[in-house]
C-alpha cells in the first residue's frame, strides 16, 4: 500500500513525451510563495483563537474527475486528479478529550464537543465532516485524544469539485499526525468516507477521498473502487500537449444530503441484484442489452451509465498513456450525455455550460461531480481558454443564469504536512 505522498508508478506509466509534469520555475515559486503566505496567515488565525501555536498543519486538495461518474459505490472505476486548491487543517491535540472545531469560513463561532465524543447525525453543518473523522477512528479502534482544530480551505463549496472530501481528508490526515496512526493513503480515504456515510449521511463512494489523498502531481489516479489499495498513476500533463483543463463553476450549488444521490445509489444497487451481481462492474458490456432487456425501465437507464463510463474510464486511460491527450475531449462529452440522457443528473446550466465551450472550440466537456449542480470541465486548445471561458459567460447572461466561476485546474499533489 501506498501511503500520501509517495510514488506508485508502474512499467510503461512513463510520460510518453517525456516530460516531468513541472510547471516552470516562476509558476511554482510563485505558487510556493503564496501558500506560504496562506499558511502564515491559517497559523496566526489558530493562535489568535486558541490562545496557543498548533502543533502542525495538514493539506488536502479537491478534485475534479476526468471520468468516471458514479462508478464508485458500483465498485467500478474512475480517474480523477487533484486540483491546486486545498483545505488547511490547523491542529494541536489537548489532553482533557475535549474537542475545538472553527473555520475561516464559517460564522465564526466555535463548535465543542466533550470528552464523551460525537455521535452520527448529532453535529450540524460543516463540524460534522471533522467530528465524524475524530468518530470513524474511534469506531476503528484508535484511541484518540482531544484536539483544537481551525479549518481554512481554497475548494469551492457547492461546485462538484470534493470540498466536503478535502475537508474530512485534511482532517484525517491531521489526526494521523497528531496521534502517530502511521496510516496509509487508502486507509485515510476510507476513514473520511466513513465520516461522509456515518457521520453526515451521505452514501458516498471512495472515489473523492481517495483523489485528495493519493493523487499525484502530474497524474490522474486510475482508480479500481473494489480494489482501492491497487491505484495506480497516469500521466496527466496537458500543457504538455498544448491544451488546458478548465473547470467552469455553474453556481448552482448541489447537495449531495438531500436524498437524490442516496436514491440513485440504491436503484444501482437494485439493479444488481436483479441481475443477480454482486455490483454492476460485473456486468460485461457485451452483456448490457440482453440485461437492460430484463431490467424495470427506471433502472436500465442507470446500468446503461454505469456500464458504458467503466468503459470511457478504460478508454481514457489508454489514450492517456499513449500521449493522445486532445482525443480525450470526445470520450469527455459522451460523459456527459450519458449522465444527462441516462442517469439524469445535469441541469440546464451545467447541459448550456457543456454546449457553449464545445461551440466555442473546446475539444470536450461534461459535467463532474455527483451532478444537481457543480462544476463542468472543458478541455481546450491552449489559447482557447480566454474565448472559451467568455462565451460560456455569455451565454449564461443570455440565459439569465448568474456568469460561472472559471479557474484552469492542474494536476496537483495529494494530501500532506505542510507544517
Amino acid at each position: 500500500m501506498t501511503a500520501p505522498g509517495t510514488s506508485r508508478r508502474e512499467a510503461g506509466d512513463e510520460r510518453p513525451d517525456g516530460g516531468t509534469g513541472a510547471r516552470p520555475a516562476a509558476a511554482r515559486a510563485t505558487g510556493a510563495a503564496e501558500e506560504a503566505r496562506r499558511l502564515d496567515r491559517a497559523v496566526a488565525a489558530f493562535t489568535a483563537l486558541y490562545g496557543t501555536v498548533p502543533d502542525g498543519v495538514w493539506a488536502a486538495p479537491g478534485r475534479i474527475n476526468l471520468i468516471g461518474e458514479h462508478t464508485d459505490y458500483n465498485d467500478g472505476f474512475a480517474l480523477p486528479v487533484a486540483l491546486p486548491q486545498t483545505t488547511l487543517a490547523v491542529a494541536r491535540r489537548r489532553t482533557d478529550g475535549r474537542i475545538r472545531l472553527h473555520s475561516a469560513q464559517g460564522d465564526g463561532r466555535v463548535t465543542e464537543l466533550g470528552p464523551e465524543g460525537p455521535a452520527p447525525g448529532a453535529v450540524p453543518g460543516w463540524a460534522a465532516y471533522p467530528a465524524g473523522v475524530h468518530g470513524a477512528l474511534t469506531r476503528a479502534g484508535h484511541r484518540l485524544e482531544g484536539f483544537d482544530l481551525h479549518i481554512d480551505s481554497t475548494v469551492p463549496t457547492g461546485a462538484g469539485l470534493s470540498s466536503s472530501a478535502a475537508l474530512a481528508c485534511a482532517v484525517a490526515l491531521a489526526l494521523d499526525g497528531l496521534h502517530g496512526l502511521d496510516l496509509t493513503g487508502p486507509e485515510l480515504a476510507r476513514t473520511a468516507q466513513l465520516a461522509e456515510n456515518a457521520f453526515v449521511g451521505v452514501p458516498c463512494g471512495i472515489m473523492d477521498q481517495m483523489a485528495s489523498v493519493c493523487c499525484e502531481e502530474g497524474s490522474a489516479l486510475h482508480l479500481d473502487s473494489r480494489t482501492p489499495d491497487r491505484y495506480r498513476q497516469v500521466p496527466f500533463d496537458p500543457a504538455a500537449a498544448d491544451l488546458a483543463l478548465l473547470a467552469l463553476d455553474t453556481r448552482v450549488a448541489h447537495d449531495l444530503g438531500d436524498g437524490a444521490y442516496a436514491a440513485l445509489r440504491a436503484g444501482c444497487e437494485r439493479a444488481a441484484a436483479l441481475l443477480d451481481l454482486p455490483a454492476l462492474r460485473d456486468l460485461p458490456a457485451a452483456e448490457l442489452p440482453t440485461a437492460l432487456d430484463r431490467l424495470p425501465a427506471d433502472l436500465a437507464p442507470l446500468v446503461r451509465h454505469v456500464v458504458t463510463e467503466n468503459g470511457r474510464v478504460a478508454e481514457a486511460v489508454t489514450l492517456l498513456h499513449a500521449g493522445r491527450t486532445a482525443a480525450l475531449g470526445p470520450v469527455l462529452t459522451a460523459g456527459h450525455a450519458s449522465l444527462r440522457d441516462d442517469y439524469r443528473v445535469s441541469c440546464p446550466e451545467t447541459d448550456l455550460a457543456v454546449s457553449a465551450a464545445l461551440a466555442a472550440g473546446a475539444l470536450g466537456a461534461r459535467m463532474t461531480g455527483g451532478g444537481f449542480g457543480g462544476s463542468v470541465i472543458a478541455l481546450v486548445p491552449a489559447g482557447r481558454e480566454a474565448a472559451v471561458a467568455e462565451a460560456v459567460t455569455t451565454a449564461f447572461t443570455t440565459a439569465g443564469y448568474r456568469p460561472p466561476r472559471t479557474l484552469r485546474a492542474a494536476a496537483a499533489p495529494g494530501a500532506r504536512r505542510l507544517l
